[in-house]
């Protein structure tokens, strides 16, 4: 039986990835949704045929319904678009990779339909973990990690009880400024902060590997994914992003996955589980390597992953408070409107000015996101230098 996906941010680094993965497997792909680029999502529309698409401006949708005449796919617009493109009756499987917390949304209609989850969305678990992977138990739903770091402990935990597990150990590259001092990052531009030694990213994603918000925004998501608590989660700094996580069991057994920096590896094996099927894709090749190095990760210089371990501790909306001053604080530094170490300030005032509310509901959760975005666009105090 072919297998039949719909992906949510079909035009970003992991939707387009995941659609090479696609054409090398022959999946068919009966949902697309995208934010902006309307030309990409069209070229899509056209080679792989979907039912259903969506943007999520309607004026767009209008764009691509006249571009898109004499094609058979429905074009819808807005939320109510990408809650059809998550539930579409014979999809099997959902790849959910729209950055931010707009995934929230429609990733949660897809698991209230039934539907497997391939999650690359951080944010889905990181604002609403409890809810999210609740309504997945509650639904017989599979939520298959994307991210490399997390389907490297997903590998690493087959065939093993989660019982035996002494810890979690989540790899982190570092960076494009690890080893750098704090002194040392005051003027760095947009452009130095894109530039990603090992991974090639979307434009937020980078700009949280050089915070390394997005390790700390991995080490929540772990807590939910896995279950297993914070006090067993770590994080180490792996420069050659060779070994993408590991899991240390009671005995004192390491289990750890290595592969070549690919994120078509990951997503095959979320589309594919539990077959593992040949490709094309890079290989590690182990000859390339004279060493592979590790250090603990400091947090006085990249204080967002300290930010991070403080928001799952304090729990309820805090979390969902830490992901929106971070995504408003990404976007004010890539429009220049911030240094690159305000980013962390914003988080931290953000987090400061926030009363928690314990086991929130999906409208608490998105009504404090956007009580945090407004708050840092009004108050001067979070840009001011």
């Amino acid at each position: 039986m072919v297998k039949r996906i719909s992906i949510l941010g079909s035009t970003g680094s992991i939707g387009t990835q995941t659609l090479d993965v696609a054409r090398h497997l022959n999946i068919k792909v009966e949902g697309l949704a995208a934010n902006t680029n309307i030309d990409l999502l069209e070229k899509q529309v056209r080679e792989f045929n979907p039912s259903i698409i969506a943007v999520m401006n309607e004026d767009y949708a209008k764009i691509l319904n006249s571009r898109l005449s004499g094609i058979s796919v429905e074009v819808l617009s807005g939320i109510e678009g990408f809650k059809r493109v998550a539930s579409i009756e014979n999809v099997k499987t959902v790849v959910s990779s729209i950055v931010g917390v707009a995934g929230l949304i429609p990733t949660m209609e897809a698991i209230k339909n039934g539907k497997d989850i391939a999650l690359a969305n951080k944010e889905t678990l990181v604002t609403a973990g409890s809810i999210v992977m609740g309504e997945a138990f509650k639904r017989g739903v599979n939520i298959f990690p994307v991210d490399s770091e997390h389907s490297a402990i997903f590998q690493c935990l087959m065939g093993n009880n989660i019982k035996d597990v002494a810890k979690i150990i989540l790899t982190a590259s570092g960076g494009p400024f690890w080893g750098r001092k704090k002194d040392e990052l005051g003027d760095v531009s947009v452009e130095e902060a894109l530039k990603h030694p090992n991974w090639s990213m979307g434009n937020k994603i980078s700009i949280d590997s050089a915070t390394m918000m997005n390790k700390g925004l991995e080490v929540i998501e772990a807590r939910w994914l896995f279950g297993i608590p914070l006090d067993r989660i770590e994080v180490l700094i792996h420069p050659q992003s060779v070994i993408h996580s590991m899991v240390e069991y009671a005995d004192g057994a390491v289990m750890a996955q290595l592969g070549a920096p690919d994120m078509k590896l990951p997503i095959q094996l979320a589309l594919t589980y539990p077959k593992r099927l040949p490709n094309k894709f890079a290989k590690l090749d182990f000859a390339k390597y004279n060493s592979l190095t590790f250090a603990s990760p400091d947090m006085e210089t990249f204080p967002c992953l300290r930010l991070a371990y403080d928001a799952l501790r304090l729990g309820g909306t805090m979390p969902a408070v830490l992901n929106a001053a971070n995504e408003k604080a990404v976007q004010l530094f890539i429009e220049n409107k911030i240094r690159f170490l305000d980013i962390p300030r914003v988080i931290e005032k953000a987090m400061g000015d926030h009363c928690v509310k314990m086991d929130p509901s999906l409208c608490d959760i998105i009504e404090v996101d956007s009580w945090v975005r407004e708050r840092i666009k009004r108050d001067n105090r979070y840009i001011g230098y």
